[in-house]
């Protein structure tokens, strides 16, 4: 391991864009199958790693949610969700917001409560073990209708106190924000915080409406806001958090080479970005490779991996407190460094 590499891994950062039925690795999805008796459609592990050759979102999406098929049970959850814990808190993890996708699992006949539970029981296992924080974060499907989403919301109240925010993911292109306005609404008058996928394959009026019709308070990806200079200095004015997601904008050709990720520029025109693994299963690596990719790519210093850090509780939805008791753990760290 590099000077480079040590330090990115001893870096304090928060994780604010995983979701976690995109953590399933292979190994994991065969032995859940086996356990469950459920059939996949791939032989061994070299095949469906194989499969991971996507050209757009849809060709992963199309093996996403073949892979959440083996979830069943309520330990499927847990165990799923602890194998990222396990490996967020090695790259240097304090602080994790993620993302789960109940309708991928409610429309196959499992219980909101089953995927709950076993998200739960793991959260409270990498509290005991890792001394981290999560939050959860229920995510809307978008190529479903409104009508199912306010479903959803309903199927969680009883699960508010588990729930930090809402947000919209799976198909961008042909459904936009606007779709879910009256969920997102209702979602913020519970109490909820709101965050939303956009500018990754949509345009930038995308941006334009889930900040200004969705209300939401951090952007998931919006890579393509750059390309409107008005708001690209808009979400710089306004201290909006875009959670960028390098290793995935690859994987998914939103970039066709590292060397052209924005993320630097990014920093240079003050936006609040961060660095997250979104699916990393799927993608090439967790949050430390995705780090470790933007910085061999791009070149970047050790005073911008720390910004990136610093972005990552800045943009998280932590009390003042415990954000000022992560930015010291920083601030120390780069000291002794």
């Amino acid at each position: 391991m590099d000077d480079i590499d040590s330090f990115i891994a001893g870096l304090p950062k928060a994780e604010l864009h995983l979701h976690i039925e995109g953590s399933l690795e292979p190994e994991l999805m065969f032995e859940l199958a086996e356990r469950n008796g459920v059939a996949i459609p791939f032989a061994d592990v070299e095949a469906v790693r194989a499969a991971y050759d996507f050209s757009r979102l849809q060709d992963f999406l199309d093996i996403y949610y073949q892979g959440a098929n083996v979830l069943v049970e309520t330990q499927d959850f847990h165990d799923l969700a602890a194998a990222y814990f396990d490996r967020a808190a090695a790259d240097g993890v304090r602080h994790a917001e993620i993302m789960f996708d109940p309708q991928t699992h409610t429309d196959r006949g499992i219980a909101f409560a089953r995927v709950i539970d076993g998200l739960w029981s793991a959260v409270d296992e990498a509290k005991a073990k890792h001394g981290m924080t999560v939050k959860l974060i229920l995510c809307f499907l978008r190529h479903l209708d409104e009508d199912a989403a306010f479903a959803t919301l309903e199927s969680a109240k009883p699960y508010l106190d588990r729930i930090a925010a809402v947000g919209l993911d799976s198909s961008e292109l042909g459904h936009p924000p606007e779709k879910f306005a009256r969920v997102f609404a209702a979602a913020r008058n519970l109490g909820l915080k709101v965050v939303a996928h956009a500018g990754e394959e949509g345009p930038p009026d995308y941006v334009k409406q889930a900040l200004d019709i969705l209300k939401i308070d951090r952007l998931d990806h919006g890579n393509r806001s750059l390309e409107d200079p008005v708001l690209t200095a808009r979400l710089a004015r306004e201290g909006m958090t875009l959670t960028v997601c390098p290793l995935s904008n690859l994987k998914l050709c939103v970039i066709d080479d590292m060397v052209n990720h924005p993320i630097d520029r990014m920093l240079r025109e003050g936006l609040r970005a961060t660095v997250n693994s979104d699916d990393p299963a799927y993608f090439g690596g967790y949050i430390g490779a995705n780090y470790r990719a933007a910085a061999d790519a791009r070149g970047l210093s050790r005073a911008d991996l720390a910004m990136l850090a610093r972005n990552s509780f800045l943009g998280s939805f932590l009390d003042d407190e415990a954000v000022a008791g992560h930015l010291t753990a920083l601030d120390d760290y780069m000291a002794a460094v």
